[in-house]
């Protein structure tokens, strides 16, 4: 349940997110407090639809809402900034230097972001990609089911050699690098619309073969039916693991069916994985707290604070446990710098109850701690999101901007092995997982930050400039 409900007249959604902005693997996204907005009908014209109205407006709406107010400039005129995201980014220029918006305020489209929430709805190969910054080589960390990538052989560790439009106009990913870095791998890589065709020359368990794989639309299952969700037997004793890919509202009978399993089953120590979860809707990270907060009703989940202006918006969400619930009395979260947002509060809120008993496994998360919510301009097909509000765990702490590895009371050092499934109890985090579990030895975490962790990382996911909604939310996207 929640206090004080989030209520206005304008159309507007809260989203715990990722970091939309640029190149790391931590593309982080947004949190949401309150119902989705209803599905907003196409825009019938193009009153109010300026550039110069576009950016008054979202402008004023920062101006009112944003959680930084005192990180606006007095002023700034719009006129020499070519899009409304320009003046966004020079709007919030300050905060992202002070590590406080890094590119999680932005616009986006009513329609693409209602579609993507509701489905998982996509277009594109179906792929996660990650790239060697030092040996300027491109991988597949994750294949989506159901994608033209999975249906063409192209799986988790497959290496992408070399980028065409056809056999004859290939390209080495090596060479592409060199002229322009990852921003021109990923624009070799094509727009993410329906029919777009590349020829691709991969290599996979010592095998190398040109294949021609056309983007298409499609649905991502938060929960794999490959990996997704499984319980393994660890010397004897029953650990649950689940992977989940993005909050999105599809997941709600996924997570209610993988954890029904799990009660049925008896387990009490768990492995949620998120190393590669950017964030999404706060409703399912209430869910996920509610699955995992049986003999904790009434307890507090989370806080959800406002600038002081907008007080009458906080709320306080209490756990909720469900005839799905189970009691862990050890959990290990997976995480990488690409863990943020909705992941990072799951993983925030169970701190203060499991204590040494939950743990960080794998390396620092992103370091979001903070929302936004969603304003509207219908005619425009313009949805602003604005950081409007930070999230604390039942003891006040969320001060998390340089990632969750300082704040959690355990943690274990482990790799992510994309030369094996997602799932294998013998790759390197999930290996990890079971050691804290079971109370074997591990190296803690580094309090790197997240984002500074990428940077000197050899891999990261592969991110364009300027993000899509999945994109956002699913980082490493194509």
């Amino acid at each position: 349940m929640r206090a004080g409900r989030f209520t206005t007249l304008v159309s507007i959604v809260a989203i715990l997110g990722a970091c939309g902005g640029g190149g790391s693997d931590g593309g982080a996204s947004p949190i949401a407090i309150t119902p989705t907005p209803s599905p907003t009908p196409t825009p019938t014209g193009t009153a109010g639809c300026s550039l110069r109205e576009r950016q008054d407006w979202a402008g004023a709406q920062l101006r009112e809402w944003y959680l930084f107010p005192e990180l606006l400039p007095a002023s700034l005129d719009p006129t020499p900034y070519a899009t409304v995201d320009a003046y966004i980014d020079a709007l919030t220029a300050t905060a992202r230097a002070q590590s406080k918006d890094r590119f999680f305020t932005h616009l986006t489209s009513i329609a693409q972001e209602n579609a993507f929430f509701s489905t998982g709805s996509s277009a594109g190969f179906g792929v996660r990609l990650s790239y060697d910054s030092r040996a300027s080589r491109l991988f597949v960390v994750e294949a989506f089911e159901g994608a033209p990538a999975l249906a063409a052989g192209i799986d988790r560790g497959t290496e992408i050699l070399a980028i065409g439009t056809s056999a004859a106009t290939l390209q080495t990913v090596a060479s592409i690098f060199a002229a322009g870095g990852s921003a021109a791998v990923s624009a070799a890589l094509g727009p993410s619309d329906p029919g777009v065709v590349r020829v691709l020359r991969v290599s996979s368990g010592g095998t190398e073969r040109e294949v021609s794989v056309t983007k298409a639309d499609f649905a991502i299952s938060p929960v794999s039916s490959r990996y997704g969700a499984k319980v393994i037997d660890d010397g004897g004793r029953k650990v649950g693991y689940l992977n989940l890919r993005t909050f999105i509202s599809t997941a709600d009978p996924q997570l209610r069916m993988a954890f029904d399993n799990f009660r049925i089953q008896g387990i009490n120590e768990v492995i949620v994985d998120f190393r590669y979860n950017g964030g999404g809707l706060v409703a399912i990270a209430d869910l996920m707290g509610n699955l995992m907060g049986a003999g904790r009703a009434n307890n507090v989940f989370s806080f959800t604070t406002f600038r002081p202006e907008k007080a009458s918006n906080n709320s306080t969400t209490f756990f909720t446990p469900l005839s799905q619930s189970i009691a862990p009395i050890k959990i290990a979260f997976i995480g990488t710098g690409g863990t943020a947002s909705a992941s990072e509060l799951v993983i925030n809120s169970f701190t203060p109850y499991l204590r040494s008993n939950s743990a960080l496994v794998g390396s620092n998360t992103f370091g979001k701690p903070v929302g936004q919510i969603a304003l509207d301009r219908s005619q425009c097909d313009d949805r602003l999101r604005v950081v409007a509000f930070k999230t604390e765990n039942a003891n006040r702490q969320g001060d998390y901007y340089t990632g969750l590895a300082s704040k959690v009371e355990a943690s274990c050092q482990a790799a992510d092995d994309i030369f094996r499934p997602l799932g294998d109890p013998a790759e390197a985090s999930f290996k990890g997982a079971l050691d804290f579990l079971a109370g074997r030895a591990c190296t803690p975490i580094g309090t790197t930050s997240g984002q500074t962790a990428q940077s000197q990382r050899p891999r990261e996911l592969l991110q364009g400039e300027r993000l899509s909604t999945a994109e956002r939310e699913v980082p490493g996207l194509h």
